[in-house]
């Protein structure tokens, strides 16, 4: 469903550039189409522009970056997005093939944030698939609903590998939103699927960008919410990491990733979406799923 909407509006937006362009120029077609690529990708840079004001109302704690460090950092998430969003998305299909699951290899469940689908993970898919790993993808829709209203197809998606793989449980690795994604699923289900919760970026404690969101998911990412709150009664029973990017430019304050019962590993100079496009981050969650893991008591009786 994501990539299909994003198609579509992606030929509607480009076609409407197009149109304005021969328009107000009298430009042949063959003319208007750079000033009309030129619109689409100028758009996308605003948005970006706009995390990132938002991200400086709300300075983080961390060491500044040097003026180039920071200009690079803000070019790495303008082309993040501009792949994400233009080249990925939108043709999901030909950059994440179905999950390819082989009996008895150690398996990772990747779930994507707010207004994504699975196809976010094509470069970590690779990486982690050649450190020998099953890894498994999941779209979760309606991608503006509420999150907890996701929680049934997470648990669906779960069910569905551990079946497939052949193992009795799995890591669950999430960005963003898909963290409060999984957290809701280990609050209703348990953790009897899943070993370890691997979160990136993810506003455990909320988000300020998120008052401008839109969509029910939106509403209860904002820092206070009752959601968030009845979400952190529920402690996470599983060893639980959260990768900090302390110059994150959608979660603000950037402290808001970091919640008391994780594991906090900070990952400086990159933004939310570069993130997924890192070969530092691929190494490191290499590295997180390769640590052993503390044994499990027994259940009584046994």
């Amino acid at each position: 469903m994501v990539p299909i909407a994003l198609l579509f509006w992606l030929v509607v937006e480009f076609a409407t550039y197009v149109n304005l362009t021969r328009y107000f120029f009298a430009l042949p077609l063959a003319e208007a189409l750079l000033p009309a690529l030129g619109a689409l990708l100028g758009l996308r840079l605003g948005i970006v522009a706009i995390t990132w004001a938002f991200a400086r109302a709300y300075p983080s704690p961390a060491p500044q970056l040097s003026p180039w460090r920071y200009a690079g950092m803000l070019l790495g998430e303008y082309l993040a997005f501009i792949v994400h969003f233009v080249l990925v998305l939108p043709f999901e299909r030909l950059w994440m093939p179905a999950d390819r699951l082989l009996p008895g290899r150690p398996t990772v469940l990747l779930v994507h944030g707010y207004g994504c689908s699975r196809g976010v993970w094509w470069f970590i898919r690779r990486r982690l698939e050649a450190a020998g790993y099953n890894v498994a993808s999941v779209s979760l829709v309606p991608p503006y609903t509420s999150v907890g209203k996701l929680v049934p197809q997470l648990h669906a998606r779960i069910e569905a590998v551990i079946a497939a793989a052949g193992v009795q449980q799995l890591t669950l690795i999430a960005h963003s939103m898909g963290g409060l994604v999984s957290r809701s699923y280990l609050a209703r289900h348990g953790i009897a699927r899943v070993n370890r919760l691997i979160t990136l970026a993810t506003p455990h404690q909320g988000s300020e960008i998120a008052r401008i969101g839109i969509g029910r998911n939106a509403r209860e990412m904002e820092p206070g919410s009752q959601w968030l709150h009845d979400l952190g009664v529920e402690p996470v029973k599983i060893p639980f990491v959260s990768v900090r990017t302390p110059h994150d430019n959608y979660v603000m304050p950037q402290d808001n990733q970091r919640l008391p019962e994780a594991r906090d590993v900070e990952l400086p100079g990159i933004g939310h979406l570069a993130l997924l496009l890192s070969e530092r981050t691929a190494a490191l969650l290499i590295e997180l799923c390769a640590e052993p893991l503390p044994r499990r008591p027994l259940p009584i009786g046994y």
